[in-house]
């Protein structure tokens, strides 16, 4: 079993799905996970935070919508072209804490779907760092005259975060 195999798994354990909570008459589902990146924190947060650096390793973002001469700032309303299997949507970003180089967190929206979504990085055993991914979205989703329940929602939630830190992984390790 090769390193990365051995990582995947101890990303897989350190999933936390809660269990439905209630906040403001909603319920909501929160998805946490963490992985260790072998580089430092400034570059991890460059990779969150840098318009062209997102784009490249998040296969979903497209482009900014608007263009996006400083990102992020609290009470920023950021646009992004953004791909959610062959649609193209935009993404609505709105930081809402902004402590560089150790929280993001940020309300994001695209057509009916809307959830919170905040990155902590700490220092990690030499010079690496740990990120941390949280989504907090809502039970259930509504979507074209139907509804998406707390189930798939949960699934749809782990394996975005899942896939983000791996690919944030990837990006920052490989591009140092």
């Amino acid at each position: 079993m090769g390193p990365l195999a051995v990582n995947l798994r101890a990303i897989r354990e350190l999933c936390i799905i809660h269990p439905d909570s209630r906040i403001g008459g909603r319920w909501l589902i929160t998805v946490s996970m963490s992985t260790v990146i072998d580089s430092t924190a400034e570059r991890v947060w460059r990779a969150l935070t840098d318009p062209d650096e997102l784009v490249s390793w998040d296969e979903n973002m497209v482009a900014a919508a608007d263009g996006v001469d400083r990102y992020p700032f609290q009470g920023q309303h950021a646009r992004w072209r953004y791909r959610l299997g062959s649609v193209q949507l935009v993404m609505h970003d709105r930081p809402l804490e902004v402590e560089a180089p150790s929280r993001l967190r940020s309300q994001l929206r695209m057509g009916s779907m809307g959830y919170e979504r905040t990155f902590s990085l700490q220092p990690a055993a030499n010079g690496a760092t740990r990120l941390s991914m949280r989504v907090i979205a809502p039970n259930s989703i509504p979507l074209l005259g139907e509804t998406v329940d707390r189930f798939d929602v949960r699934q749809m939630s782990a394996t975005q975060v899942d896939a983000t830190l791996k690919a944030l992984r990837a990006w920052c390790e490989s591009n140092p």
